[in-house]
């Protein structure tokens, strides 16, 4: 039996599985880095009201790094599975690009 008809169709499904792949991946890391960003603001507003750690001194310094580590305290937590934002957001964009997939 001659496949060669299917060849080309075949081609395409595997590059059409291959495309999706690559979508869900950055899905998956644009939801990632969208709740750590999330993640760090709500820690920012809390530490707005810890005063400076005697321990390092406080000062210009402190104040300086302290968005720097609720920035990095936002991205552990988001590639955490304890919020469960990360996947509630990608669900989100998966539904609002397959409605938009199915308009045009």
């Amino acid at each position: 039996m001659d496949m060669s008809p299917f060849n080309g169709t075949v081609d395409f499904a595997m590059q059409q599985a291959r495309a999706a792949a690559q979508d869900a991946g950055r899905l998956s890391k644009t939801a990632e880095e969208f709740t750590g960003m999330f993640m760090s603001e709500m820690m920012s507003v809390m530490f707005e009201g810890v005063g400076d750690d005697p321990m390092f001194g406080g000062g210009q310094g402190e104040k300086m790094f302290r968005g720097l580590l609720t920035q990095e305290y936002g991205k552990s937590l988001a590639k955490g599975t304890g919020t469960g934002i990360a996947s509630e957001i990608q669900k989100m964009m998966l539904k609002i690009q397959e409605e938009q997939q199915n308009k045009g």
